[in-house]
């Protein structure tokens, strides 16, 4: 699975997370953003969680308050995608305990790391939950 990027967003369309996994130039990444928001955030809830944007495939799912979106190449498993989003969400509970929004826009680089435990170069290298979160646990063992 060729992962393009990552975002995870508030109903009100703000950015809390994104992780890109392609080269390309900030005003592009503002731009690319705010148009897939916006398509995403105005679809109803009886509508498939799967976009066509340019050249990617954008498949979301909503959690509570926060909108995972996850872009990837035109040609990947639509229902593979959804279910790697529910693995990230499972992960982020998992540490966070019920991850919301704030625990995201207070504690970044832990969801950040997160994710890069979980996916390299674009590519899932890890979906096991214990597996993803023993660095982290370790890392709070010695800070604290």
């Amino acid at each position: 699975m060729t992962i393009r990027f990552i975002l995870l967003v508030n109903k009100q369309g703000q950015t809390r997370l994104a992780q890109y996994y392609e080269q390309l130039p900030r005003e592009e990444r503002r731009a690319l953003e705010g148009e897939i928001v916006r398509k995403c955030l105005s679809r109803s809830d009886n509508q498939c969680s799967f976009v066509e944007h340019r050249n990617y495939k954008v498949v979301y799912r909503r959690y509570a308050s926060l909108f995972f979106l996850v872009g990837v190449d035109g040609d990947e498993n639509e229902l593979a995608t959804l279910e790697f989003i529910h693995c990230i969400v499972e992960t982020l509970d998992r540490y966070y305990g019920n991850v919301c929004e704030l625990d995201l826009m207070f504690h970044i680089e832990k969801a950040h790391f997160i994710l890069d435990e979980m996916v390299m170069n674009g590519c899932i290298v890890e979906t096991n939950k214990e597996n993803i979160l023993k660095p982290m646990q370790l890392l709070d063992s010695m800070t604290g």
